[in-house]
């Protein structure tokens, strides 16, 4: 006798839009203490946050050089991406009433500068991987202007103890999104480069992948064996999360798409908008967080994100020591 798996989303779960008014809304993540989802709207060059508590939209903090994806640290602080600045930086302003102050914790590899960090996650160990393509410095309403310095797009992994920035992924035309299984023994890495940064010149010898892919994780440091795990279509792989039972959630052209670890798609959610990334949130953690184009959307699942419930929900808890 077969045993059906259980259902992805809520009994009776809707997909329900609770605010707009973004160009190109992105690197969502759920501050608990705020009770907020926190998310970018890079053309405008601002950071957003939808209030659980109030219902309402509002905007967090203006001039923040093109930040996008963002995930929360081991603290709780805001670690997030900047394409303007080319860095990853470090927000403490998770508390209620705290206002945006990012500290930069890398901008360089060797001598040069980083292209435009995508996207973001932090591994039990405290170590910040990221992602490193060059839609910040390709493409005008996303940056400004300048060149890929180390020449290529990498992904790179922040040591917490030596400050060591080391490529640990570098055959990933587009490293965009990017996610650890629960237990942290695989990577998943979206390639994006179907949409090029450089859209007036593109390179026709780069390849132009829209595949998720996924590499073991060997001695929590190193992403060994790459092969590609699923190709998504319609469009193209751009934030994704896993699920405490190793589910992928990736954007996609036609909406959220789920995926098994062995790269079998089990649910196409259609977004009325094109969908650009995506987070859990709310009190429990099973709230699916949408952002899409113009629009934040958000549906009620029937799981929790793995990073967060492998660190707990912080809603109860106090504010982190400012230093």
């Amino acid at each position: 006798m077969t045993t059906e798996p259980p259902p992805l989303l809520a009994d009776g779960a809707q997909l329900e839009k609770v605010a707009t008014g973004a160009i190109w809304a992105e690197g969502p993540v759920w501050v608990p203490l705020r009770r907020a989802l926190r998310f970018s709207d890079i053309p405008n060059n601002r950071i957003l946050e939808y209030s659980e508590t109030t219902g309402e939209l509002s905007v967090f903090a203006e001039g923040v050089e093109f930040t996008n994806g963002r995930t929360l640290d081991l603290e709780g602080y805001v670690i997030e991406c900047s394409h303007g600045r080319r860095a990853v930086q470090r927000d403490t302003a998770v508390g209620p009433g705290d206002e945006h102050r990012p500290v930069t914790v890398a901008d360089r590899f060797g001598e040069v500068r980083l292209n435009s960090p995508n996207d973001v996650v932090v591994s039990s160990d405290g170590a910040i991987w990221f992602t490193d393509p060059s839609y910040g410095i390709k493409r005008e309403v996303e940056g400004h202007p300048g060149e890929e310095e180390y020449g290529d797009r990498y992904v790179f992994r922040l040591d917490p103890g030596t400050g060591a920035l080391t490529p640990v992924v570098i055959d990933v035309e587009a490293p965009n999104g990017l996610a650890f299984s629960p237990d942290e023994s695989l990577l998943y890495v979206a390639d994006s480069s179907r949409s090029p940064a450089d859209q007036e010149n593109p390179n026709p010898r780069r390849p132009r992948g829209h595949a998720i892919h996924v590499y073991d994780v060997v001695e929590g440091r190193h992403a060994k064996n790459g092969r590609i795990l699923t190709e998504v279509s319609p469009g193209l792989p751009d934030g994704i999360r896993v699920d405490v039972e190793g589910r992928i959630w990736s954007s996609s052209g036609s909406g959220v798409q789920v995926f098994t670890p062995a790269g079998e798609r089990l649910l196409d959610l259609p977004v009325p908008e094109k969908v650009a990334n995506l987070c859990f949130g709310g009190d429990d953690g099973r709230t699916l967080y949408i952002v899409a184009t113009t629009s934040l959307y958000r549906v009620r699942t029937s799981t929790v994100d793995a990073a967060g419930a492998a660190r707990g929900r912080r809603s109860d808890v106090s504010p982190p020591p400012t230093t």
